[in-house]
């Protein structure tokens, strides 16, 4: 058995349970640094050595503070990894990997990966469709864009998770009156033209910058849509081979081996658009998709994306190699909404399909699976107009006050 390594895991949300727990099982030593906020939340303390806890939420954590924190602990311990178990710790673990000289991606690469300007330009220069769009630098650039691509135009902000802040604007008036709003912050967005379309998702591991298991999947409510109105969010992995799935695994890899992500988990999202029937590249991020896609992934190829990319790394710092489990080919979709109970009894939805029930609060969700395409979809269908019926609610969508 391999010498025990040591772990440095960063989260910001309560997720990642599954990857610490197989970390701690292939025998290595685990430590968590987390938000003093989610001090109650049930971690995996069984399978941590040390929780480390930060005050202030996602980017009010003071990295000075941080990196004073686990440059301590390396006088006692020798650290293998630093491992961002969320989009919001990117920054967090390349800052403390650049500092203390620990392997693994650095900060030019990771803004590949959380700011969604650099995710345009990198695929702009790789040759990657791309949607047309302009950072918020220069007045001149704005009026050339607003005056030679068509709208409607998007407004996001460069460093959001999911679709959280973005702005849908129909005319150069109102872009120019959204611009002049932001002040000194605007140069924390980019703008870019929205084009209507089918919004897919491609889940995938990667070792040595090979993509080694992916899975493609259609969103059937796009997160931008639920995210600005409410609704119920669905998706579903697709039909294997299908020409979409060879089109958007495609351009997947291209992303994978142009954005430079040699190893671990990814998640990263593309539209299909109605006027062109193109494919083009949406955005991308070094983690495994939330809202539960990862039991979703499970349900239809038998893969925990957690445990096996706990497994990659793992295999990395002890110069092993990684062997990926048998996948199967099924079907799965999960159809989850805000609940206006606080735990909702979803007992009446007991069909044999069913495999999973979402358990955050005030939530409902449920994954179903099946080896038939159409009995996930038809079901996702029937269950989101009961949910809708039943538990539905719709919270209104947080301000984003802290943009980085």
């Amino acid at each position: 058995m391999s010498a025990s390594k040591t772990f440095v895991c960063i989260s910001n949300f309560y997720k990642g349970s599954d990857f610490m727990i197989r970390l701690k099982q292939l025998g290595n030593t685990v430590f968590l640094v987390t938000t003093d906020k989610l001090r109650d939340k049930p971690w995996p303390f069984d399978h941590l050595d040390d929780v480390f806890y930060m005050e202030g939420q996602d980017t009010d954590w003071n990295l000075e503070h941080l990196l004073l924190g686990v440059s301590n602990l390396m006088k006692s311990t020798q650290i293998d990894a630093v491992v961002a178990l969320d989009d919001y710790d990117v920054e967090k673990a390349t800052y403390l990997r650049e500092n203390l000289r620990i392997s693994g991606m650095g900060q030019t690469t990771g803004r590949y990966f959380r700011d969604k300007l650099a995710m345009r330009m990198r695929a702009k220069s790789c040759g990657i469709s791309n949607p047309q769009f302009c950072s918020l630098f220069n007045d001149h650039d704005i009026n050339t864009f607003a005056d030679t691509v068509s709208p409607p135009w998007v407004l996001k902000p460069r460093s959001e998770a999911s679709a959280h802040g973005i702005i849908k604007v129909y005319d150069k008036d109102s872009l120019w009156m959204h611009i002049n709003e932001m002040g000194n912050n605007r140069f924390k967005y980019l703008v870019e033209q929205f084009r209507p379309g089918a919004v897919y998702h491609c889940d995938s591991l990667i070792v040595d910058g090979k993509i080694v298991f992916s899975i493609t999947s259609k969103y059937l409510a796009t997160p931008m849509e639920i995210s600005q109105g409410g609704g119920i969010f669905r998706t579903a992995n697709i039909p294997y081979n299908s020409d979409d799935d060879k089109a958007i695994k495609k351009i997947n890899e291209q992303v994978i081996k142009g954005f430079g992500l040699k190893h671990g988990a990814a998640h990263s999202e593309y539209i299909k658009c109605n006027d062109d029937g193109r494919i083009y590249f949406l955005e991308t991020s070094s983690r495994v998709g939330g809202a539960h896609i990862a039991e979703m992934v499970e349900a239809a190829s038998g893969v925990n994306l957690w445990k096996e990319w706990a497994a990659i790394e793992d295999a990395l710092v002890k110069e092993q190699t990684y062997k990926l489990p048998k996948v199967k080919k099924e079907f799965a979709g999960i159809v989850l909404t805000l609940s206006k109970y606080e735990t909702p009894d979803l007992s009446s939805f007991n069909d044999v399909e069913v495999c999973f029930r979402v358990p955050l609060e005030y939530h409902a969700g449920l994954i179903v699976q099946s080896d038939k395409h159409e009995k996930v979809l038809g079901l996702l269908d029937t269950y989101a107009d009961r949910l809708v019926r039943d538990f539905a609610t719709v919270a209104a969508a947080p301000e984003v006050k802290n943009l980085h």
